[in-house]
């Protein structure tokens, strides 16, 4: 009985630990790919030069709530998935390691380019968060992103549904507060100048390194499991 004891104790020491290690990846990786300059935040500082800050901040909470869009999507699509088939699963974790290596090539050979926004005409805060739904619910590049990233710290021996719906909350927060800081920083973030767009070019680097690592160290991991 003591024995028995001692391994279940074991057992749960070691699950913790493996959750906490893959916790603290999925964490490193969300937060750099949130502070990676990109589309989004040139959309919401482009959006705050139009329309003030009310417009910016109004598109940042539109662009969260369309993100949390694909993450109540992936959630139920993948806990689907495991239900039918534990193997399509594991096929579905090792082509999302895949495309987190591709997309971190992408960003290590994109070239460099300056912060720039395109004009957009102001349409007021209502509208902004409305389009900002639409916009980022619409997005593929956003569906097929959550359905590589989040499985790969998931465990399919606990209730799926709530671990997706968690870390995928995380990715939304994360991006939409560094949205919101780009808004009240938006006249910092369009100032020219070689130090500024360097600084871009480190977090674009930074950020392919961290895919391209995080893609193949899941990889490797999971081969040898």
């Amino acid at each position: 009985m003591k024995i028995r004891r001692l391994e279940n104790s074991s057992d749960a020491n070691s699950h913790r630990c493996k959750f906490t290690v893959s916790f603290l990846a999925f964490l490193i990786a969300a937060v750099v790919l949130a502070i990676t300059p990109g589309p989004g935040i040139a959309y919401v500082v482009a959006r705050t030069v139009a329309g003030g800050r009310s417009e910016g901040l109004a598109s940042c909470f539109g662009t969260g709530l369309g993100g949390l869009v694909h993450v109540l999507a992936a959630a139920l699509g993948l806990s689907l998935l495991v239900a039918q088939s534990a193997v399509a699963f594991n096929v579905v974790k090792y082509l999302g390691a895949a495309y987190l290596i591709y997309l971190g090539i992408r960003l290590l050979l994109r070239k460099d380019r300056s912060f720039a926004v395109e004009p957009m005409a102001a349409q007021g805060a209502r509208r902004a968060l409305l389009e900002g739904v639409v916009v980022e619910a619409l997005n593929i590049k956003t569906a097929l992103f959550f359905l590589a990233f989040l499985p790969q710290f998931v465990s399919p021996a606990e209730p799926l549904v709530p671990q997706l719906v968690l870390l995928g909350s995380i990715c939304v927060a994360l991006n939409t507060l560094i949205d919101v800081v780009a808004v009240f920083a938006a006249d910092r973030l369009l100032e020219a100048g070689a130090v500024r767009a360097a600084r871009a070019r480190l977090l674009t680097r930074a950020s392919g390194v961290t895919m391209v690592g995080l893609g193949a160290y899941l990889a490797l991991a999971r081969r040898d499991a």
